[in-house]
C-alpha cells in the first residue's frame, strides 16, 4: 500500500507511469545504495524510499532503521536530489498496516509529496 499510495500521488499530478523507475532492494539495509544509483542517473529528479522493518528481539532493528535513516540522508545531501522518506519502523504488523493506508493514513503518500515538494523547490531556488 505504501507504494500504491506514492504512485497515486504521482498520477494525481499528471506524471505517467513511464517516467517513474520502479527498483527493488533486498532490505532496508539497502536502500540507500539504491537510492544512490537512482541520483546518480540524471534523468532522475527525486527518490522515494520505501520500507518496513519490524521490532524483533535484538538489537538488530536498531542498527537497521539508524543505517537506512543516516544513509538516505547522506545520499541526499551528497547528491542533491530529494528523497522522500518513507520506512516504517514499527513495532508489529499492525502498526505497519495502519500507517500504510490504516487509520494513521499512508505515509507512502507522505514521502511522495515531500519529495515533489522539495523538487519544487530546488527549480524555484536553482533559477
Amino acid at each position: 500500500n505504501l507504494l500504491k499510495g506514492a504512485l497515486e500521488v504521482f498520477q494525481t499530478v499528471g506524471i505517467p507511469a513511464s517516467q517513474l523507475n520502479i527498483e527493488w532492494v533486498p532490505g532496508a539495509f539497502e536502500l540507500p545504495l539504491g537510492a544512490q544509483l537512482l541520483c546518480q542517473n540524471p534523468k532522475i529528479d527525486g527518490v522515494v524510499a520505501i520500507g518496513v522493518v519490524i521490532q524483533g528481539e535484538t538489537k538488530h532493528f536498531d542498527f537497521v532503521c539508524q543505517g537506512a535513516t543516516d544513509g538516505i540522508m547522506q545520499v541526499m545531501l551528497s547528491e542533491n536530489k530529494p528523497i522522500g522518506f518513507c520506512v516504517l519502523t514499527d513495532n508489529n504488523i499492525q502498526q505497519s498496516i495502519d500507517r500504510s493506508g490504516g487509520k494513521h493514513g499512508n505515509k507512502g503518500i507522505e514521502a511522495a509529496v515531500a519529495c515533489l515538494d522539495m523538487i519544487k523547490m530546488k527549480i524555484k531556488l536553482m533559477q
